[in-house]
This record gives structure tokens, C-alpha cells and sequence, in this order.
């Protein structure tokens, strides 16, 4: 199925439509309603597919302090890791200040983080994921001794960052992307690492934002530019005001047979305890609805949607793509809030004050659509460095305040109908809430 509504045929890479996705929030004031199949009927191929799990029956939310911890007990087990020239790394086991055993990370892994393209060698787990159970190796250590959980996350933001502002990601650097968030699942990351990991997921956020769970069905681990690039109505499975050029981490892809099942839901869990990496994810979705909206028509909708003319059945309009990734922004500022929220009062975060202090350290401020319908593509490393408009102001753990703000400056300055400001409002509010207080 493709962004228009008519049934789109598997194409060369092997994709058959859009990720499943969730229905528009239930009282959404303006949202297009895509029409499903009735009972008994067939699933339409004109329509978005529903999530697997009916409504009526919600997946079991595990506590906060139980969903990722299950440590790694550190034994002779774990001798070596391999880097891309196959060559053996040991792994010194040390005593740290306090006399637990800790890890010592080599040099030639500390020299890794330093040295872009060998970093995205190493962590390159090839087209068919060959080196996965290397890149594991490398990256997974329950107690690294001293600054050694630092060396690991800028050894991840290297290896899977853009070479550069205007640069897009090539292929090995996507598919280092999938590698880390498919060797981290189930983890707990050691102290230091989690911002270098944030910054990688700031550096895929278009790509993290569509994760809706992993599937042994995805097509592949990455999506070339090819692949990723928008067919003759404007679509593409992969997002929207994509750049030219771009690869794409699907972090959809699971594998049983190579233990590959990335979770960058769950990994934004263990990212938030950090106030550093929770700024960055913070400042990542806020940038990202600030460059999406300013790429909008006045009317809200997608400047690349083009109708199909068709007649019967369901269709999409304009609106209906930008109103699914509305309302995953607004889910994953509201995500963010309630792990705050969460880890506070599981005593995760021992003093909140302490942490939102540390969290607006960090930051760098707030964002704001430009006055003008923005033509641009960047790549998704540019959406995550853009620059701040100005200051964050008043409470920044207000989520909402803020997001509305966003929203409010666009339709201020682009002059959209009250209609359609208030539908957003509506779509982005309900994924807030939903995420903030449902999902707990």
C-alpha cells in the first residue's frame, strides 16, 4: 500500500507498503479517518493496516526499573572483541575505585572513536549482519573501567554520524546505526556512554521516530536512497521531506537467527535516565517538529503529496501522512516526560532538581518554525544540529507548553486556518497525553 491510498505492488528492493500503523487518535477534530476493512472483510489494501495487538487488548507495560535490566555478569567468557580488521582487542579485567571488577578498553578501541571512517568500519555489521556478534563484542560492557563508558558512546556517535553539515548518511553508516541499537537491546549502558548513543539517535531521527516494532517481515536492515526515495505520488514508506541521496537505518528489521531485534523505543528508555542524553533526545524531537512544520503547506499538508484519481474506496489526502508523524512527535516528547517522571518516582533519578538542572545545562534551547515554507531537504543530521532560535523558557519539562508554542509560532507566522491549527493541536495533544499517563 502506498501513501494515496491505491494498492502499491512489492517493488524492487522487495517493500510492500507503510510500516503498520496506529489509527488517528479517537476525537481528533479535523484528522482524516482512513477507512478500514468491516468485519469479515479481507484487510483493505487501500488502507493503513492497523497495529497487530487489537485496542481492546493493550501490551503489558513492564515497570520502569524492570523493562532493560538484565545484567551481564562479566566472566572469562568475554576475552576479545573483533573489529573490522578481524584483529583480536582483549579486554583487561581491572579492579575500579571501589574494587569492583571493571573492564579496560584498549586503545585501539579508544583510537576508534577518534577516527571517523575506521569507527564506521568497525561497526559496519554488513549487508547480511555477518558481523553482528563483532560489533556486540565491541560495544557491550556491563563495568568499563574508569572513562572508558565514554570512549564507547563517541565510538557510536563516529561511526554513524554524517561526515559533515549538508552530508548524508551512506549505507555503512546506517547500517552501523542499526548494529548499536540491535547490540544494546536488553542492555543497561554503562555510566558515560548513553549521550554518544543519544546523539546517534538525534542523527537518525527520522528513522527512530517511525519504529513502530520490530518485524522479521522489513525488507532489509537499511534502505538505500534508491529504495528510500519517493514514487510518482510523493510516498515513500520511509517518511517524509526526506534528503536526495540519504540512507536509511529500518530499525523494523528483526532477525531470530542473528539475535538482531533493535528497540529504539526501549533504548530511548535507558537514554533518559542521563540528563546529557535526555537533552540531546529532547532537543533532536523539538528540532524535528520545528523543521517539519516549516516545510508544510499554509493548509498543513505535505507540499510532495500528489492525488491519485481514483474512485471508490479509501484515499489519502495532503494531511493524512503529516498527521501520523504529528503524532509521533507528540508520543516522544510525551515519552520523554514520562520517564522523567517515572525515574523520579522510582528513586532512578534521586534528586529531580539535580537532574532538570543538569537537563537545562545541556540544552540548547527552544525551536521555532521559520516565517517562510521552508523547499530544503537536509539530511537527518542537519534536522538534529539545526540551530536554536532562542532560549528555553519557563518550565522546560513542560512538554506540551512547548510543543504548542512550536505550533502556535507556525500558524501564526504562515497564517493557517484555525481549522487546521486546531486539529494538529488536537492529534499532538492526544499522543502527549497518551504517552505521558496511558503508557506508564
Amino acid at each position: 500500500m502506498r501513501d494515496g491510498g491505491a494498492a502499491h505492488g512489492a517493488d524492487a528492493e522487495g517493500t510492500t507498503g507503510p510500516r503498520p500503523k496506529k489509527p488517528p487518535a479517537p476525537g481528533t477534530a479535523g484528522a482524516e479517518q482512513p477507512r478500514r476493512a468491516g468485519p469479515g472483510e479481507p484487510d483493505s489494501p487501500e488502507a493503513p493496516r492497523p497495529a497487530d495487538r487489537p485496542a481492546s487488548e493493550p501490551a503489558p507495560t513492564p515497570t520502569l526499573l524492570t523493562r532493560l535490566k538484565k545484567h551481564r555478569l562479566l566472566t572469562a567468557a568475554v576475552a576479545l572483541a573483533l573489529l573490522a580488521t578481524a584483529t583480536a582487542v582483549p579486554l583487561v579485567l581491572a579492579a575500579s575505585g571501589d574494587g569492583t571488577p571493571c573492564e579496560e578498553i584498549p586503545a585501539a578501541t579508544r583510537a576508534l572513536a577518534k577516527d571517523p571512517a575506521a569507527a564506521t568500519r568497525a561497526l559496519d555489521p554488513g549487508d547480511d549482519l555477518s558481523r553482528l556478534a563483532a560489533v556486540r563484542a565491541l560495544l557491550v560492557h556491563e563495568n568499563p573501567c574508569g572513562d572508558g563508558g565514554e570512549v564507547l558512546g563517541a565510538l557510536v556517535d563516529s561511526a554513524t554520524r554524517a561526515t559533515g553539515p549538508g552530508r548524508p548518511h551512506t549505507m555503512a553508516q546506517a547500517r552501523g546505526a542499526y548494529a548499536v541499537a540491535a547490540a544494546l537491546y536488553d542492555t543497561e549502558l554503562p555510566a558515560g556512554m548513553a549521550p554518544g548513543v543519544a546523539r546517534m539517535m538525534a542523527e537518525y531521527i527520522v528513522d527512530g521516530s517511525r519504529f513502530l516494532s520490530s518485524v522479521s517481515d522489513a525488507a532489509r536492515p537499511t534502505a538505500s536512497p534508491e529504495l528510500a526515495a519517493p514514487d510518482d505520488q510523493g510516498w515513500t514508506r520511509y517518511g517524509r521531506f526526506l534528503a536526495p541521496g540519504e540512507a536509511h537505518a529500518d530499525f523494523e528489521y528483526a532477525d531470530s537467527s542473528l539475535d538482531a531485534r533493535p528497540d529504539p523505543d526501549a533504548l530511548i528508555a535507558e537514554l533518559a535516565e542521563d540528563p546529557e542524553a535526555f537533552a540531546i533526545l529532547y532537543d533532536a524531537e523539538r528540532a524535528y517538529l520545528a523543521h517539519y512544520l516549516e516545510r508544510l503547506t499554509r493548509q498543513g499538508g505535505d507540499p510532495d503529496f500528489r492525488p491519485e484519481k481514483k474512485k471508490g474506496g479509501w484515499s489519502s489526502t495532503a494531511t493524512t501522512w503529516p498527521d501520523n508523524d504529528l503524532e509521533d512527535i507528540g508520543e516522544r516528547i510525551g515519552t520523554l516526560m514520562k520517564y522523567r517522571a517515572g525515574y523520579a518516582r522510582e528513586g532512578v533519578i534521586p534528586d529531580l532538581a539535580d537532574f532538570d538542572a543538569a537537563v537545562r545545562r545541556h540544552t540548547r534551547g527552544a525551536y521555532r518554525p521559520a516565517a517562510r515554507q521552508a523547499t530544503t531537504r537536509p539530511p537527518m543530521g542537519d534536522i538534529a544540529d539545526r540551530p536554536a532560535s532562542g532560549p528555553l523558557r519557563g518550565d522546560y519539562a513542560d512538554g506540551r507548553y512547548e510543543m504548542f508554542r512550536t505550533v502556535d509560532a507556525w500558524a501564526e507566522a504562515r497564517d493557517v486556518p484555525d481549522g487546521r491549527v486546531s486539529a494538529v493541536r488536537q492529534i499532538m495533544d492526544d499522543a502527549y497525553v497518551r504517552a505521558l499517563w496511558l503508557l506508564m
